[in-house]
């Protein structure tokens, strides 16, 4: 009976196995900082991947000597060598001018003064598609001296499954935008003026 009393009186001072209840308090957390830090880093490092194969898809584009199909199988080509499991979206929108870019066609007559496009006021057909339009790009890499606004999204798995622990996405997306004009290889396609009858 004694013996047991002293191993019950020497039970609270014995300090040996405090570490490892102390360890598991914080291995969780610093686990989670850790794989949190590592999803952020990959995510930067994606995302300048994708800036700098914009940047390079511009630089070809630009030129003319390239075909819309060739510059956007360039850039699929540079993200797949990257990551097979990814999802890559190209959107090219050209314009005549740097203040047209995502604006309505200007009007050039405005029968009532109101500066909005009504029946009986003549407007630029900066697209050539014979109407008026709220945003006045056409599709694709333009001809000489257009502008393009290039947009690749890429849509790929997290390098870290942390759907679980933090409630986030399957996948991330990183989207790089430039704007460039085309070099001056041949004369300019001029917009034709189109007036409506009211």
């Amino acid at each position: 009976m004694r013996s047991l009393r002293s191993s019950l009186r020497c039970f609270p001072r014995d300090s040996g196995g405090s570490t490892m209840v102390e360890f598991a308090f914080v291995v969780t957390p610093l686990f989670m900082i850790l794989l949190g830090l590592t999803d952020f880093g990959y995510r930067m490092y994606v995302d300048s991947v994708v800036e700098g194969t914009v940047h390079r898809a511009a630089r070809l584009a630009t030129v003319g000597d390239k075909t819309s199909d060739q510059v956007d199988d360039f850039v699929r080509t540079q993200l797949a060598e990257f990551s097979t499991n990814g999802t890559v979206t190209i959107t090219k929108t050209n314009y005549y001018q740097y203040a047209g870019i995502n604006k309505p066609e200007k009007l050039t007559t405005d029968a009532n003064g109101d500066g909005i496009w009504e029946t009986g006021d003549c407007y630029q057909d900066l697209n050539g598609d014979g109407k008026w339009n709220a945003v006045a790009g056409r599709d694709g890499l333009g001809g000489s001296d257009d502008i393009v606004y290039y947009t690749v999204q890429f849509s790929y798995p997290r390098v870290i499954p942390l759907t679980g622990m933090f409630g986030w996405s399957n996948t991330q997306t990183a989207t790089a935008v430039t704007i460039m004009r085309n070099q001056p290889y041949a004369s300019q396609t001029i917009p034709s003026v189109i007036c409506t009858s009211s």
